[in-house]
């Protein structure tokens, strides 16, 4: 959407570090996709997996600290 014929070539100072520092190391979009794949993208958890994860998961109290007396 264009407001006005004033601003067409405008360019931010982001926007020209953004795409001078591609320029400059041109694999660095493919690191990023790898470094999302490595700490976001896993794989599904199955069902069994699943269900054994919640039985054996231990009751938590309400306050962790509280000494039992």
């Amino acid at each position: 959407m264009i407001f006005s014929k004033k601003h067409v070539m405008y360019e931010s100072e982001h926007t020209k570090f953004i795409a001078e520092l591609k320029k400059q190391n041109p694999g660095m979009d493919a690191g990023q996709v790898a470094g999302r794949a490595l700490l976001w993208d896993k794989e599904p958890v199955s069902l069994d997996e699943q269900a054994r994860v919640d039985a054996s998961r231990l009751p938590q109290n309400a306050y962790p600290y509280q000494t039992k007396v």
